[in-house]
């Protein structure tokens, strides 16, 4: 997620397992700890310049670096440079092991222990890593500005998506079973009726949640029949998601959005979420039908609504207490938990800027 800096900060971005994120900024990069909340290193602007995009390997020592900002000190926007902090090396070059060069701006980077892909404005490169890489897919999308693209993590599945070439589609693509080199037909899903705004993913890559740039639903499909599962409503009034993310057991799901809100809903037991009241009244029109058929969320909290957030969900205290994470560009870092009823209480604020740590990365 990029937004106009706040306080100097360029992007946010959880790593694979949501236990870290990492913050690229004007000042260079730092890399968090989510629970307890605590800086684990940062790269200066001496060492890195000012960054665009930053994209964690779990908890490795491998980082992935697009420059930009107003000084960035290795390449232009249109280079993903490879971090191995772990090298030896009084240079910074020292710890730049690789480096993907493209004609076009990277819009995004994702990253699993086999592979890499990166995002163009029409154009997804996948790359075996970090062992010599290679290319082995490209695929061609319709305009994606926003560099949309969710990479499964599991071991099991080796899922990617992306918007597709029709207007609201999304097309996925097991990278098991597409033989390198081709550009096999990934599997279209028809989500939406206008542009694709945010995709997401659950841990074992078996359900794919999404929202368009409406943003009022968020609608949830099978990835292997291609069905839709559920639709769960963030609300009536337009809106830009900023992230949707499943908890880990794929119980619940989290959004963000330019409205200020941070929307929880029960996936597992939807009867958890709350109706219409029209949904009480019997049979209605069409139109009102599909209104009064979606879920609303079972809980709610709000962060400032002029700053860009991600979210996430927390590790669990107890069977009936989960937490979501929301963090934001102005430097803001909230712990809400939540009870399956819907109660829903601030248990933690920082600011995340604010915590320091001297040593270096």
């Amino acid at each position: 997620m990029t937004q106009q800096p706040l306080r100097g900060v360029t992007s946010l971005r959880f790593n694979q397992d949501q236990s870290c994120f990492c913050c690229a900024m004007e000042t260079g990069v730092r890399i968090y700890n989510v629970e307890p909340l605590m800086e684990k290193g940062h790269l200066d602007h001496e060492q890195v310049g000012s960054m665009g995009l930053v994209e964690m390997l779990y908890r490795s020592n491998l980082l992935a670096l697009v420059g930009g900002g107003s000084s960035p000190k290795f390449s232009e926007i249109s280079a993903v440079l490879i971090w191995d902090d772990a090298r030896e090396g009084k240079d910074s070059k020292d710890k730049l092991v690789l480096e993907f060069t493209f004609t076009k701006a990277v819009l995004a980077v994702r990253m699993r222990h086999d592979k890499i892909v990166i995002v163009l404005k029409n154009r997804i490169y996948v790359y075996s890593f970090p062992d010599n890489p290679r290319k082995l897919f490209e695929f061609d999308t319709r305009d994606n500005p926003k560099g949309l693209c969710d990479l499964c993590p599991s071991l099991e599945k080796q899922l990617l998506v992306f918007p597709g070439h029709k207007c609201g589609s999304l097309q996925l693509v097991d990278l098991a079973s597409t033989k390198p080199g081709t550009s096999s037909a990934p599997f279209t899903i028809n989500a939406h009726q206008s542009d694709v705004a945010c995709v997401s993913l659950n841990q074992p890559g078996t359900v794919v949640a999404s929202a368009s740039q409406k943003g009022t639903l968020i609608r949830l499909f099978d990835t292997q029949s291609k069905e839709k599962l559920v639709e769960l409503r963030r609300g009536t009034d337009p809106a830009t998601l900023y992230c949707i993310n499943f908890s880990h057991d794929s119980s619940f799901l989290c959004a963000s959005s330019d409205k200020g809100t941070v929307h929880i809903f029960a996936l597992k037991d939807t009867r958890l979420n709350r109706r219409s009241a029209l949904a009480r009244v019997g049979k209605v029109g069409p139109m009102i039908g599909q209104y009064v058929d979606s879920q609303w969320s079972l809980a709610s909290f709000t962060v400032p609504a002029e700053s860009a957030c991600i979210c996430a969900f927390g590790r669990n205290t107890s069977k009936n207490v989960n937490s979501v994470i929301a963090i934001c560009v102005d430097g803001t870092f909230h712990k809400y938990v939540f009870t399956p009823d819907g109660n829903c209480n601030r248990e933690a604020f920082d600011v995340y800027l604010d915590i320091c740590d001297d040593d270096d990365f």
